[in-house]
């Protein structure tokens, strides 16, 4: 059984997967779901307000702090090569650096992007908004499951 230092690392991992999980798959489930409700402007409008919220240090302390304790969980498996848990350790490392941080910079933050240098009642934001809130969303069910996966995966390496 993983022990001492290690331990806590790899439960803050499970905690901190864990939260983002929820925060990804509550966003999906409820936000965008309520947003996708909206007229095109006002959507657009919230969704933007919503995205430079998300840059603010309380959501990117949760967001980045999960990856570098992903990161670090790797990194010391790595190096250390635990006699249980490496596979697990390295699996819920991956699966949260890639498919809820990278995906996050290679889906979700160009479309915010996009949606931010639109005008909220133009023609172009009201014919972006509902390929936005489909194709966001469904990167953003990636995230969740990725992010869930990744708890998982690391409280597996604890028993």
């Amino acid at each position: 059984m993983i022990d001492g230092p290690y331990l806590v690392v790899t439960v803050l991992g499970v905690l901190a997967t864990g939260l983002m999980a929820g925060v990804f798959g509550a966003f999906s489930l409820l936000v965008m779901r309520g947003l996708a409700a909206l007229p095109a402007a006002r959507g657009v409008a919230a969704m933007n307000a919503i995205n430079a919220a998300a840059t603010t240090p309380a959501f990117m302390v949760v967001f980045a702090g999960a990856a570098v304790v992903c990161a670090v969980i790797a990194v010391v498996t790595f190096v250390l090569w635990p006699e249980e848990g490496t596979a697990e350790l390295l699996l819920g490392s991956a699966l949260y650096l890639v498919g809820a941080f990278g995906v996050t910079v290679v889906a979700n933050v160009p479309r915010n992007d996009t949606l931010t240098r639109l005008e909220p009642g133009a023609p172009q934001a009201e014919a972006y908004w509902p390929a936005y809130v489909r194709q966001w969303t469904r990167w953003n069910h990636v995230r969740a499951v990725a992010s869930a996966a990744a708890a998982l995966t690391y409280l597996l390496a604890l028993v």
